[in-house]
């Protein structure tokens, strides 16, 4: 009588899954695990928020400049001191954003609770780490909303902040996996100061919105607008020719919380809660049928 183990399914074999070959199995993974849990949670649409995750809250800010002045007060002043203090009172100046962010998402959720539909509309979604995106789940959870992360494996550990609905925490190896769930399902995408990072993400978009690859009207808000128009000069690509002025209205700038509620709120209500006017853009959006 032979004793021969039947040998292990492929799917249950982790070295096959985890290698090149699978990997296009690990792809359809983070398409088809983050669909079923939106559809479980009757999510039918987001507001993003992208920015910074060096923002701190101003209180820690605060804290970690007054701890910092007192452990050099006997020390000798030396370039690289000043350089410290420098950077920390940066800390105090972006720690602003950290609150408005906190204030903007719990002002976001508390009117799309107030809608009373069925599914939940307009979820809070960030990157699901700390800084800009903590923030906005923060406020998100001051309002008694669900809220959702999308955080991803980085070599420097990332973790999920505590804000993040547990059944709404997800974790990504492929940047584009992550970029496609931040958009697909966004009404709006909310772009705080911030690096490399919220740079790509930024352009990303806009360039999809350009291109008319996204299909439907999606609000663009740049909050900060000294920020911005220091580090991006808009006005430039225009004057040289490689975008035209129109592109300039794909995106709005904001500066307080209640500005920048007031441009989307009244966004989405034009676009996906007039119900004719939602007809109308699905009538347009139609494909024309090809010729043979």
């Amino acid at each position: 009588m032979s004793t021969t183990q039947p040998p292990i399914k492929a799917y249950q074999d982790q070295e096959f899954i985890n290698s090149p070959d699978a990997r296009t199995i690990r792809i359809l993974a983070e398409y088809l695990g983050p669909l079923r849990q939106f559809r479980r949670e009757k999510i039918k649409d987001t507001i993003v928020f992208f920015g910074s995750a060096r923002v701190v809250p101003k209180d820690q800010a605060e804290k970690e400049y007054r701890e910092l002045r007192l452990s050099l007060r006997n020390s000798l002043q030396s370039q690289e001191n000043f350089a410290k203090l420098d950077s920390a009172k940066r800390k105090i100046r972006l720690s602003r954003y950290y609150e408005d962010a906190v204030e903007l998402a719990r002002l976001i959720t508390a009117w799309s609770l107030s809608l009373g539909e069925k599914s939940r509309r307009f979820v809070v979604c960030s990157g699901g780490g700390p800084g800009i995106m903590e923030a906005a789940n923060r406020g998100s959870r001051l309002a008694g909303g669900k809220t959702i992360g999308l955080n991803i494996s980085l070599p420097f550990e990332q973790l999920p902040n505590p804000y993040i609905s547990e059944e709404l925490s997800f974790e990504f190896h492929y940047f584009f996996m992550r970029k496609y769930w931040f958009v697909y399902l966004a009404k709006a995408l909310i772009i705080f100061p911030g690096g490399f990072g919220t740079l790509d993400e930024l352009m990303e978009v806009l360039t999809l919105v350009q291109t008319r690859k996204i299909n439907k009207n999606m609000v663009v808000l740049l909050y900060g607008s000294t920020y911005w128009k220091e580090v991006l000069d808009f006005g430039a690509l225009v004057r040289w020719g490689t975008i035209s002025k129109e592109d300039l209205g794909l995106f709005q700038f904001a500066d307080s919380a209640p500005e920048a509620f007031k441009i989307v709120k009244e966004g989405l209500e034009k676009y996906y809660l007039d119900p004719q006017v939602e007809k109308d853009l699905m009538a347009a959006r139609k494909p024309t049928k090809s010729v043979e």
